[in-house]
C-alpha cells in the first residue's frame, strides 16, 4: 500500500510541477489530498510520506479523522456544502480552512455562531464559476461584492480568497472558461487580501494550475 500511495503522490507532484512551471517557475501550488475516498492508515501513510494537508466533504468525517490522527500535526480543510445544523459542530473542530463559504446567508451564521464563541475562522468564497445549478456558490457576477460584504460586515470570519468547481462538462474549452473567470475574481480581490485560489481536482487539476489556481484538492488520484 505504501508503494502505491507514495507512486500515486510523485506522480501527483510531478505533474503539479508541470504545470506550474508552465504558468510560471515562481508559482507555488499547495496539493490538498481529499480523504473520503481513504482510510485513516492511508492518511498516516501520506504524512509519513510528507503530505500535510487534508479535506474532507462532510463535518461529521472531519470530525472522525480530526478525532483518530489528532497525534500527527495535519492541516484539515472542510471542503463541502456546510449545513447550517452542522456550523456549531465545525466552528468546535477548528479547521484551518472552510473552503466552501457558498453564501451570505452562511457568512452570516459563521460569524453570529463564531462570535457568541469569540473564535475566528479562515474560509474561501465559493464561486459558481460554471454557473450550474447543481452546484453551490455565489453567482460570479456578485462574487466581488458579496466578498466586500463579509470583509465589512462578519468581523469573525477572515477571508483568505476564492474557491470553485471546474464545469462538469467534457469540453476542456468550457472547463478552462470556469477556472479562468474564478481567477479573474481572485485577480479582482488581491488588493482586499486574497491569497488562495482554490480550484482543480483529480481530473483537472493541472488545467487548473495553467489558469491560476494555487491549490488543488485531489482524492481519487492519490487513493486510487
Amino acid at each position: 500500500m505504501k508503494e502505491q500511495l507514495r507512486k500515486n503522490l510523485d506522480e501527483i507532484i510531478w505533474n503539479i510541477e508541470q504545470a506550474r512551471i508552465t504558468l510560471n517557475e515562481h508559482h507555488i501550488v499547495k496539493l490538498v489530498a481529499v480523504g473520503k475516498y481513504s482510510d485513516e492508515e492511508s492518511i498516516k501513510t501520506l504524512y509519513e510520506l510528507g503530505q500535510r494537508a487534508f479535506g474532507e466533504n462532510q463535518v461529521q468525517q472531519l470530525q472522525q479523522r480530526m478525532e483518530n490522527l489528532e497525534e500527527l500535526p495535519l492541516e484539515w480543510h472542510m471542503l463541502g456544502h456546510l449545513q447550517s445544523n452542522k456550523v456549531n459542530k465545525l466552528i468546535e473542530l477548528r479547521p484551518t480552512l472552510l473552503q466552501s463559504l457558498d453564501s451570505l446567508k452562511l457568512a452570516e451564521m459563521l460569524n453570529s455562531k463564531l462570535a457568541q464563541k469569540e473564535q475566528k475562522l479562515s474560509c474561501l468564497l465559493q464561486i459558481n464559476a460554471a454557473k450550474e445549478e447543481s452546484k453551490s456558490g455565489v453567482h460570479p457576477d456578485e462574487a466581488f461584492d458579496i466578498y466586500q460584504q463579509i470583509k465589512e460586515s462578519y468581523p469573525h470570519i477572515k477571508l483568505k480568497g476564492v474557491m470553485s468547481i471546474g464545469a462538469h462538462v467534457e469540453d476542456e474549452k468550457e472547463i478552462q472558461k470556469s477556472f479562468e473567470l474564478t481567477h479573474k475574481i481572485y485577480d479582482s480581490l488581491k488588493n482586499d487580501g486574497a491569497t488562495i485560489c482554490s480550484m482543480g481536482m483529480s481530473n483537472d487539476y493541472e488545467l487548473a494550475i495553467r489558469c491560476g489556481s494555487n491549490l488543488v484538492r485531489i482524492g481519487s488520484k492519490i487513493f486510487k
